[in-house]
């Protein structure tokens, strides 16, 4: 309205200045009716929400119509409600406005009033600029709508997938915490479980043969077990302890490598490269890290002919850890896109050696934890063949302080 008369009154233009305020007016009221018809609270379904954007195309629809067509420069606005829809709704309903949009364009090339101007001939654009304006129009809305889409699919992958490394992330997290709990568990319920099972003895001693006595040694029996029980959680780190939280560079790789096992037909090795006569670095024990190096180790697993080698590096400045394999590298379909959520190569679970479905999250997840430690997280395949993870931090993020 602000611009109608603007138009009309300050510049001197004549145009069908009431057909133009009716359109709006009409507007107008159809806001005031869903205002009035819906709840605040209510959200709208997609076909509502494309019906409200499919009023808008058309009533700015008609007032084109009024002021000269695809020559007004206001036609551009015709791409707005295009570009809402492709970037909240599903492709249908964003096709069919698409196409509403588009079709609006090529009738207001068609057919139109006058563009509005000062002198008294009306200004008539020709022909061929108006088809070739509406041509503008619409490849506009189509590459806007398709760019407006991507955008918001890659938005909603990206914040699923950062939804599944948090979830990852709270879940070890969770089970370190466990882990300390455990612990004082166990320390807290020794001495009962002993009082227990000496009183049990006691009674079996003491009592004749018979129930009472079979019932006091399945006591004692029981006892002892929860007591096996509780020595195995007491094992378990408690998190708070100042030796618990950190380990060093080999520990670490050891832990992440596993047993060695002999039957396996991919084998898991690990090293530890340094200045001569220094000590490997202490780090501080992170779930995040632990995660990620493993979740590397199992896509390793998956691709290597005969090992996977866990190598670590360090320096005065800086700590690195490498992932090898022995297989064949990382595809150059997905080379690109490594570290981004749901792009994988990996087989089907049932007939990998890990055992896992290639979702493509697994490595989206351990880049973003490792990156969250402060790491710089590369992806490279290797001269003579297979893949290869290199994290590195600066000693400053990793590394545990002095005792």
């Amino acid at each position: 309205m602000l611009a109608l008369l603007v138009v009309r009154f300050l510049l001197g233009f004549d145009f069908p200045l009431l057909g133009c305020l009716g359109i709006i007016a009409l507007s107008a009221l159809f806001n005031l009716g869903l205002v009035l018809a819906l709840s605040p609270q209510r959200v709208l379904r997609q076909w509502e929400a494309a019906l409200q954007l499919g009023f808008d195309v058309l009533q700015l629809a008609g007032l084109l119509f009024l002021t000269g067509g695809v020559g007004n420069p206001f036609a551009v606005l015709l791409i707005v409600p295009v570009i809402l829809a492709a970037s909240s709704m599903k492709g249908r309903d964003t096709l069919v406005l698409a196409g509403l949009a588009v079709a609006v364009v090529v009738v207001l090339a068609a057919a139109s009033l006058p563009l509005p101007w000062r002198e008294a001939p009306p200004l008539v654009l020709p022909g061929l600029y108006r088809w070739i304006a509406a041509g503008a129009l619409a490849i506009a809305i189509g590459v806007t709508a398709g760019y407006a889409r991507a955008a918001a699919a890659e938005s909603a992958r990206m914040e699923l997938a950062l939804h599944a490394a948090e979830a990852v992330l709270a879940r070890e997290q969770r089970m370190s915490a466990l882990g300390g709990l455990a612990a004082a568990a166990a320390h807290e319920l020794g001495t009962p479980l002993a009082t227990i099972a000496i009183v049990a003895k006691e009674m079996s001693r003491e009592s004749p043969p018979g129930p009472m006595r079979e019932d006091a040694e399945l006591v004692s029996s029981q006892a002892q077990r929860c007591r096996d029980i509780l020595r195995r959680l007491a094992e378990a780190p408690d998190t708070e302890d100042a030796v618990h939280a950190r380990v060093s560079l080999p520990q670490l790789l050891e832990e992440i490598a596993g047993p060695p096992e002999t039957d396996d037909e991919v084998r898991v090795e690990w090293s530890v490269v340094g200045p001569p006569d220094t000590e490997p670095p202490e780090l501080v024990r992170q779930p995040e890290v632990g995660h990620a190096l493993t979740s590397f180790v199992e896509n390793a697993l998956d691709f290597a002919k005969t090992e996977v080698r866990l190598v670590g590096r360090y320096d005065y400045d800086s700590i690195a850890i490498e992932v090898r394999d022995d297989g064949p590298g990382f595809a150059p379909e997905i080379f690109a896109k490594l570290g981004e959520p749901y792009i994988t190569s990996r087989p089907a679970g049932e007939n990998s050696p890990s055992g896992h479905l290639g979702m493509g999250l697994g490595f989206f997840i351990a880049k973003t934890l490792l990156e969250r430690t402060g790491a710089q997280v590369d992806f490279h395949n290797a001269r003579n063949g297979g893949a290869v993870v290199a994290i590195r931090w600066p000693r400053r993020d990793i590394e545990a302080a002095p005792d």
